[in-house]
């Protein structure tokens, strides 16, 4: 196809509409109809003579030649927004905004990112916790930390492994000593169980300790890690924690482990669209954070 006759207008519409695989969420990023990008993302597959989405009930998903389409327009474009950005000479600030677990940032990253500013005061960053799926758009963030039991979770984009995930039990030390004392992992079914957005977890982990988990023993749960650190460091139960974030408040003599027994959870990564192509300020966090999280 001549490229004086490219239909640039779908094009665009076509790559917000696969990148978000909405229709509705195209038309607010675009702000125009939904009819309107339906239109268009009819009128390009009627010139290219196939289907680039699969219609189905309230959602669409890309077909295999949308997918490899998609894929050349979302890195043409952000390479077109890079060079325009360069021809206006705006100057680029020493920044980073990195999209990480609500979990992640409020029980590890919050309470060390003093020292990453102290080494490197020149640098502005912005941490948004967010467990959404970034998409790297420009301004937006350059790396994202995302948990996951494998790397391949995250389409358009490269991973790589930044710490293994293993839940201990812990609690406070006053609840600790108040009672019912705790000698065998049964002994925690008399304390209240803190959850992370399920059961389940507390049940994998009386598993592989040799004990049953009671249907009786429920306790509240929180959407997320750092409310479950809040509710178990003010006494309120028993929790399980990632040991990389437990790990500072134990040494503090905050919380206090339970038994010598953790069980695997997937792991945390660092994403970014290209590692080779982050920007001087992101690589440096990236650096900071590999040798942070690899100290004792």
């Amino acid at each position: 196809m001549k490229r004086g006759r490219l239909p640039l207008t779908a094009l665009r519409t076509f790559e917000v509409a696969g990148r978000l695989e909405s229709f509705t969420l195209a038309a607010q990023e675009l702000f125009i109809s939904q009819a309107a990008v339906s239109r268009q993302i009819r009128e390009l597959e009627a010139l290219l003579g196939g289907a680039l989405f699969e219609r189905r009930h309230r959602s669409v998903h890309l077909t295999p030649s949308g997918a490899r389409l998609l894929a050349i327009l979302t890195q043409s474009f952000d390479r077109i927004d890079e060079c325009l950005e360069e021809i206006r000479g705006r100057p680029r600030a020493a920044a980073v905004t990195v999209s990480a677990e609500p979990s992640f940032a409020a029980c590890w990253l919050v309470s060390r990112l003093p020292e990453f500013r102290e080494r490197h005061p020149d640098i502005d960053v912005t941490i948004d916790s967010d467990p959404r799926l970034v998409e790297f758009r420009s301004g937006q963030a350059e790396i994202a930390i995302r948990h996951g039991a494998v790397a391949t979770a995250w389409p358009r984009a490269e991973s790589e492994h930044l710490a293994d995930v293993r839940m201990i039990a812990v609690v406070a030390p006053a609840l600790l000593e108040a009672g019912p004392a705790i000698e065998r992992p049964q002994d925690i079914l008399r304390h209240t169980l803190l959850h992370e957005e399920n059961r389940d977890v507390w049940s994998r982990w009386f598993e592989a300790a040799g004990a049953a988990m009671p249907e009786t023993a429920r306790g509240p749960v929180y959407a997320d890690g750092g409310l479950v650190m809040q509710a178990v460091l003010r006494g309120q139960g028993i929790a399980l924690m990632d040991e990389i974030f437990a790990e500072e408040e134990i040494k503090a003599g905050r919380l206090l482990r339970l038994f010598d027994l953790a069980i695997p959870l997937g792991a945390y990564w660092l994403v970014a669209r290209s590692f080779d192509r982050l920007s001087p300020a992101a690589s440096l966090f990236v650096r900071w954070i590999r040798s942070r999280i690899e100290e004792p």
